[in-house]
């Protein structure tokens, strides 16, 4: 059975704590994948009850980590080739 999605138009704001249906949209994973991060404990959620929140400036903090850092060193310098005597 495939994982299920829910559809959320581009528009809608996101709340500051979200469940996981919205946090599922605002990542644009399924609800299932995102039961899966919390289960290995990959994504910032806490529980309210019995059921899971996320608050989105952490989402947002999380996301930042997982993206690759600017590269700022310049490639390292290629060998020059010797000069025939």
């Amino acid at each position: 059975m495939p994982a299920k999605s829910i559809p959320v138009a581009a528009e809608t704001a996101f709340p500051e704590v979200m469940s996981v249906r919205h946090a599922a949209a605002y990542l644009g994973v399924s609800i299932d994948t995102l039961y899966k991060y919390l289960a290995t404990r990959q994504v910032p959620g806490f529980r309210l009850g019995n059921r899971w929140r996320f608050k989105k400036t952490l989402l947002d903090e999380w996301i930042t980590g997982l993206s690759l850092p600017p590269q700022t060193q310049s490639a390292p310098p290629r060998a020059r080739k010797r000069q025939r005597a």
